[in-house]
């Protein structure tokens, strides 16, 4: 039995060649822009892409605004870089994950300067 899905092993594929297209995107160059994950439906159809941006609150509405207007663009290029039967639709997801545990941190700094 096997103890991996393929959609794990395809979604690593996916999240490799997707750095590969996104730093081709000479649009993307406001910020510092990283894939953080990659989630694919267990039919292979829907693809998300979480990213993050390191940059102004400007930074991440133009690169949003990019990716929206890029989205076929990126997955012709996806279609051409790996050989698919039928290439996922893909979702960008802005993940805000790195902004929340530096919120948290923060927050356990004044904690431990109150006492």
């Amino acid at each position: 039995m096997r103890s991996y899905k393929r959609a794990d092993r395809v979604s690593e594929l996916i999240h490799a060649e997707m750095v590969r297209i996104l730093r081709d995107i000479k649009e993307l160059n406001h910020g510092l822009l990283t894939v953080t994950k990659v989630k694919l439906t267990d039919d292979l159809q829907t693809c998300r892409i979480f990213y993050s941006i390191i940059g102004t609150q400007e930074d991440k509405e133009s690169t949003d605004k990019v990716l929206k207007d890029n989205l076929k663009h990126i997955r012709f290029q996806l279609a051409n870089s790996v050989d698919f039967r039928r290439t996922p639709t893909i979702e960008f997801k802005y993940d805000s994950s790195a902004e929340e545990a530096v919120r948290v941190f923060e927050l356990l700094d004044r904690i431990k300067q109150e006492k």
